[in-house]
């Protein structure tokens, strides 16, 4: 099934306390339907001293939160919009913006 959310994309969250922020994807879970915006849902981790976090204390990092509650923002109008797909004249298969009909990239399969 192709996603209309890829890593690398700029999407606006809809709900909860960020709502209104815009960032980054930066991973996508498909098996949970989860994603990870960067700026997005930060949290603190009460860290004990380890090799790689020398000092300890709390650590700021970005948790998941699910798919369906951002939307990708539309490059031309720099708006939330949805996603649609299409064939483009090379007969490959793109996700577009429903509002602009601006093309978001191609859709390639992924490989484990």
């Amino acid at each position: 099934m192709a996603r209309n959310i890829r890593k690398g994309d700029k999407v606006v969250v809809l709900t909860g306390d960020d709502k209104g922020k815009t960032g980054e994807v930066l991973r996508v879970d498909a098996k949970t339907d989860k994603i990870v915006v960067q700026g997005v849902n930060r949290v603190y981790r009460h860290m004990r001293p380890s090799r790689r976090h020398p000092h300890g204390g709390r650590i700021q990092k970005e948790m998941p939160i699910h798919i369906s509650n951002v939307l990708p923002v539309d490059p031309e109008t720099s708006q939330p919009t949805r996603v649609g797909f299409r064939h483009n004249d090379n007969g490959a298969k793109e996700r577009f913006a429903r509002k602009s009909g601006a093309s978001l990239g191609a859709v390639t399969k992924q490989t484990k």
